[in-house]
């Protein structure tokens, strides 16, 4: 009898704890819910192309043949990610809704691979509470909006900058741009990303977290574009 009251005990311990498993997986599953569209701001990420593929390269990695082996990108859109006013979400909805393969398409020119584009969706897009086709609509209007400054359009040779006159070139470029609204960022030596911080309405806006993140290096490299 002592032993069969044992067994009851030990099961019912074990049915507890499962069923507290379920209600905090639940309940993290929840959070992730309800962080879609529980943000404060977005951050446009125009990555330098040409740096991108040359430090994939030097990791022993095959670089996307999209964007490394065709066309002479500069600025791509690396994701415009949503933000809190400190830290950010991530991964809203597992599994995400399914990207529509045409979307991902439409994407390209700006987004040059296929896989950079469900990452982003899968990882940022199904924060912004929006639909699949609605975020990359905000997507494409935010790049469009953005004036890269004459002299990174499309270098044909290598140069070499400093993070503050990147920084000032896009400011003079965008009208309502200010130096704390936008970070550079980098590798060891090369210019990695321009980051630009924007309201939900797609108006400029400082960014004190981002802006603390930017690059500290005197000197930078931007790869030419290829075929430079």
């Amino acid at each position: 009898m002592l032993s069969v009251i044992r067994i009851v005990a030990v099961a019912l311990v074990l049915f507890a704890t499962a069923f507290s498993n379920v209600s905090a997986q639940n309940q993290r599953q929840g959070q992730r819910q309800h962080q879609a569209s529980q943000f404060d701001f977005y951050v446009l990420a125009l990555s330098w192309s040409p740096s991108f593929c040359e430090a994939t390269a030097e990791r022993g990695r095959e670089p996307p043949r999209e964007q490394c082996a065709a066309r002479p990108y500069s600025f791509v859109v690396h994701g415009l990610w949503p933000q809190y006013e400190r830290g950010f979400p991530r991964a809203c909805q597992v599994p995400a809704p399914r990207l529509d393969r045409n979307i991902m398409s439409s994407m390209l020119d700006m987004m040059p691979a296929p896989r950079l584009v469900y990452h982003e969706w899968d990882t940022h897009g199904t924060c912004s509470g929006l639909s699949p086709s609605g975020y990359f609509d905000l997507v494409r209007k935010a790049r469009e909006m953005i004036q890269i400054p004459e002299a990174y359009a499309a270098p044909k040779g290598q140069l070499v900058v400093a993070p503050d006159e990147v920084e000032e070139a896009f400011v003079k470029a965008n009208p309502g741009l200010s130096r704390t609204g936008i970070a550079v960022t980098c590798d060891s030596r090369r210019l990695s990303e321009v980051r630009i911080c924007l309201t939900k309405e797609l108006r400029f806006r400082e960014c004190a977290e981002i802006d603390r993140r930017a690059c500290e290096r005197d000197k930078l490299v931007m790869p030419p574009t290829r075929g430079g």
